[in-house]
């Protein structure tokens, strides 16, 4: 399912729907690299979903960032799995899509951007080798930007589509019947002074940070 920038990507929110077996712990994992402009996109949503929603404990929040096979123990103790993450299809900037059930991995390995993705898919073909993986899967991506901006920030096209895809967790959420509560969730999450709004607003001015390369050795640079 792919959807405009504009909108909130949901299709069908299955909020109204109620499963014979509502999986008993969930997993709602962020992966990517705040250091790399909309690589972070995952991580931020994670963030974000944290500081907005009360979550019951059967749903963890996890910013898994480039951790890889470290991850699979928590892959291991879950039942479903929503992540959210930057995936390059193709489509216009911003753009949301929606992958679920054995697609999942599939769509991780074909457009790799970066070292995390080919990482992660080895982690749920681990977890499926040992009859561990979740049984429910949703990727919740987003078509980047700009990768290449080394200490850069999320692209306002990216930074937009948070809201959105969070409201895709918590309708997914609701399928399993998970209703959040107003207030915020503790989470396994980064350091305070790289989040988002610190991290972002922190970043010094260009002209005080070299990003061009060193022109006492990068003769093109100078």
């Amino acid at each position: 399912m792919t959807a405009p920038p504009a909108s909130n990507a949901s299709g069908s929110s299955g909020r109204g729907q109620m499963p014979a077996e509502a999986p008993a712990n969930i997993l709602v994992l962020g992966i990517g690299n705040v250091l790399w402009a909309d690589e972070g996109f995952g991580v931020r949503c994670v963030e974000e979903m944290a500081a907005r929603h009360a979550l019951p404990e059967r749903v963890r929040l996890l910013d898994g960032g480039t951790q890889g096979l470290y991850l699979l123990p928590f892959l291991e103790e879950a039942d479903a799995l929503i992540v959210f993450d930057a995936v390059d299809y193709g489509l216009p900037p911003g753009t949301l899509k929606l992958v679920e059930g054995a697609e999942v991995p599939a769509f991780l390995g074909a457009k790799k951007m970066s070292l995390h993705q080919t990482g992660f898919q080895e982690v749920i073909a681990t977890a499926q080798l040992l009859g561990r993986c979740p049984a429910q899967l949703m990727l919740i991506g987003c078509q980047p930007v700009e990768l290449e901006d080394y200490g850069g920030g999320l692209r306002p096209e990216v930074a937009a589509q948070i809201g959105p895809a969070i409201e895709i967790a918590l309708a997914k959420l609701a399928e399993w019947c998970v209703q959040a509560g107003e207030g915020a969730t503790s989470g396994q999450l980064a350091d305070p002074a790289i989040r988002r709004e610190a991290y972002e607003t922190g970043r010094p001015a260009a002209s005080d940070a070299c990003r061009e390369g060193d022109a006492r050795f990068f003769p093109g640079a100078g």
